[in-house]
């Protein structure tokens, strides 16, 4: 995901590492982050979050007043060393990991915005069996409209399956996620009019 940033595949914004317009464009933008807040503050307690795949941090500087802790989790380092420089609070933790290979961080939520998508099948299915031992997942991700195969198989990287009109649903096979509820949150038809955003909840516990 390095040359992601380094040629700017996902465009260009006000520092070197841009997470594109799925980070940025308030379209998308402002009502997710509205209703993953009235999640968080529906709990007395608060709770502990880990975004995996935070890239630049934009969305996920503006959910850390409802969090416990907050870990944020990303696979280029380059970009991690940027956060950790430009996003300083005594309940926020940076680390760089690839969530596929390496052991995650503990935590209550795992906020996954459009991170699966870019992942193989046999990735995403080594990510979904470790956050079994979360109590939530947030799940975003972008699909076909309508009338598509989900979880077609691609290779790890920068592009989608939306190329081969596919999507991921981690319930269906090959994934077969469990989980205790489920909630859509939030659809958003992409403004370009290629397919629609979906965040879900999940209470896996």
């Amino acid at each position: 995901m390095e040359q992601v940033y380094a040629m700017n595949l996902w465009g260009k914004g006000e520092s070197a590492f841009y997470s594109g317009n799925g980070s940025h464009d308030e379209v998308l933008v402002k009502p997710y982050i509205e209703v993953v807040r009235n999640f968080l503050k529906a709990h007395h307690n608060k709770l502990s979050v880990c975004d995996f795949g935070c890239g630049d941090f934009n969305i996920g500087r503006k959910l850390l007043e409802n969090a416990e802790h907050y870990i944020a989790v990303d696979i280029v380092p380059a970009l991690i060393n940027y956060n950790k420089t430009n996003f300083k609070f005594d309940h926020l933790e940076f680390q760089c990991l690839n969530i596929a290979k390496d052991k995650l961080p503990e935590g209550d939520v795992v906020i996954l915005r459009q991170v699966l998508q870019h992942l193989s099948n046999s990735e995403v299915r080594s990510v979904l069996n470790k956050i079994k031992a979360f109590k939530y997942l947030i799940l975003t991700e972008h699909q076909p409209e309508s009338n598509f195969i989900p979880n077609k198989d691609i290779i790890s990287g920068q592009g989608i399956r939306l190329k081969k009109n596919s999507g991921l649903e981690i319930t269906k096979p090959p994934f077969n996620f469990k989980f205790e509820t489920r909630k859509e949150l939030l659809s958003i038809p992409v403004p370009d009019g290629k397919g629609v955003i979906i965040t879900t909840l999940y209470g896996i516990q």
